[in-house]
């Protein structure tokens, strides 16, 4: 996992759960950086440089479109 390479950063634990949802159903490699952390104590979360989306760096272009289409082609969009 040291390969990996940051693509996003969230700042609520709740902003993630329909992401990983679509993560997995398209089979990518990834995890989420101070993940548990936030969700004890999410006011530790900008302080710990927020929930950070790490990815294979193979997986950029399929990670950044869905990003994309999350935001803008969907009703349920990363704020």
């Amino acid at each position: 996992m040291e390969a990996f390479i940051t693509i996003a950063v969230f700042d609520y634990i709740h902003e993630i759960e329909i992401l990983k949802h679509r993560l997995d159903q398209e089979g990518l490699q990834y995890y989420f950086q101070n993940e548990i952390m936030s969700s004890f104590a999410p006011m530790y979360s900008t302080a710990l440089g927020g929930i950070q989306l790490k990815i294979h760096p193979n997986d950029y272009s399929s990670v950044k479109n869905i990003l994309q289409e999350m935001k803008y082609d969907n009703n349920l969009k990363i704020v």
